[in-house]
C-alpha cells in the first residue's frame, strides 16, 4: 500500500508553473523576449508602451506566435500612464532604452507591491542600482542583458535561444534570472555592478562597431568603382570566414593578412591610398586597428624587426 501511495502522488504531481510576465517597452528586444518566453511556457500578462497603440501592435504580433499557455488570459496593451492597471505579475521586464529606465522604476514603485515579485531591466550598461525605488518597495531587482543582436522580433526570438546572458542583481533575482536563461536554452554569467559600463562597451565594440567598420569597408571598396550593394556581397564572405576562424582559434591565430605577415611595404601602400581628405576617417581607424594587429602579430611570434617597422610606420605617419 505504501508503494502504491507513492506512485499515485507521482502521477498527480504537477510541475511548478512558470512566472507570469509583464513587459514594459515592447520594442524589438521586448517583443523578441515576449515571443521567446511565451514559447517557453511563460504567460505574458501585459505589454506596456509609451503609447497604448504601440502595445496593441506588439500584442497582435504575440497573438500569432506559438506557445500560449492560457488562452483565456487576456494580454493587456497598456500605455505607460496606465501602470496603475497592471495585473500583479510575478516578473516585470523593463526593456525600454536606457534613459527611461529610472523614470519607469519610479512609476512602477508607486503602484506596485513587490513581495515575492521581481523586476529586471535589459540594459547592458546600467546595473540594478537604477531600480532602487523598486527594491525599496519590496521587489527583487536585477539586470538581464542578452548578448545578442536583435534587429527584428521574430528572428530575435530565435537568436535568444542559446545566447549568453549577462546577469546582475540581488540573490533572489539572480536565482530567477538563471532559471529564465535555462528555460530559454541560454548560458549565463554574472559581473559586478560597477563593471556594467565596461562590459557593455566591449559588447558595442564586438557588434555595433563591427557593423560600422563593415560599412566603412564597403565605402572604401565603393571608392574603387564597385557599387555599394556589390561591395557588401563581396566583403560578407570575408567577414564570415573571419568569424569562423575566431570561433575555432585565438585572436592571434585568427589574424591573417598584412600585419600577420609583417608586410611593411604593403601597409605603406595602404596608408598612401588612404591619404586623401575624403578617407581621413578611414585612415585614422586603419592606423589604430593596425597598432592592435601589431600586438597580435607579436603574440604570433612575428620577427621583432618587422614589428618595429610596422609600429613606426603607423605612429610616425602624418
Amino acid at each position: 500500500m505504501k508503494s502504491h501511495s507513492v506512485r499515485m502522488s507521482r502521477q498527480t504531481s504537477k510541475p511548478k508553473p512558470k512566472p507570469t510576465v509583464t513587459i514594459v517597452g515592447p520594442g524589438r528586444l521586448g517583443q523578441a523576449l515576449a515571443i521567446a518566453l511565451q514559447a517557453s511556457g511563460y504567460s505574458i500578462q501585459s505589454l506596456v508602451a509609451r503609447r497604448a497603440t504601440q502595445a496593441r501592435k506588439a500584442v497582435a504580433l504575440l497573438a500569432g506566435s506559438p506557445g500560449r499557455v492560457d488562452a483565456a488570459l487576456p494580454i493587456l496593451p497598456l500605455g505607460i500612464s496606465d501602470l496603475s492597471k497592471l495585473p500583479p505579475s510575478d516578473l516585470i521586464l523593463i526593456a525600454t532604452p536606457d534613459d527611461p529606465i529610472e523614470e519607469t522604476a519610479n512609476r512602477l514603485a508607486i503602484y506596485g507591491h513587490g513581495k515575492g515579485r521581481a523586476v529586471f531591466h535589459t540594459s547592458g550598461a546600467l546595473s540594478s542600482v537604477v531600480l532602487a525605488p523598486l527594491a525599496r518597495a519590496g521587489f527583487h531587482t536585477g539586470s538581464l542583458h542578452p548578448l545578442v543582436s536583435v534587429s527584428e522580433p521574430r528572428s530575435g526570438a530565435a537568436a535568444l535561444r542559446g545566447a549568453f546572458y549577462c546577469l546582475e542583481g540581488d540573490r533572489a533575482a539572480l536565482r530567477m534570472a538563471r532559471l529564465i536563461v535555462k528555460d530559454l536554452g541560454g548560458k549565463s554569467f554574472s559581473i559586478r555592478p560597477e563593471s556594467k559600463a565596461l562590459y557593455h562597451a566591449a559588447a558595442v565594440m564586438a557588434s555595433p562597431h563591427l557593423v560600422a567598420l563593415f560599412d566603412l569597408a564597403t565605402e572604401m571598396l565603393a571608392s574603387c568603382g564597385v557599387n555599394k550593394k556589390s561591395a557588401r556581397q563581396i566583403l560578407l564572405p570575408l567577414v564570415e570566414s573571419t568569424l569562423n576562424n575566431l570561433g575555432a582559434m585565438t585572436s592571434e591565430q585568427a589574424l591573417t593578412g598584412t600585419f600577420a605577415r609583417g608586410d611593411v611595404a604593403t601597409a605603406r601602400r595602404h596608408l598612401d591610398a588612404l591619404s586623401g581628405k575624403q578617407l581621413a576617417e578611414a585612415l585614422e581607424i586603419y592606423k589604430l586597428l593596425g597598432l592592435r594587429s601589431v600586438e597580435l602579430a607579436k603574440k604570433r611570434g612575428l620577427d621583432a624587426k618587422l614589428l618595429r617597422h610596422m609600429k613606426e610606420l603607423l605612429t610616425l605617419r602624418a
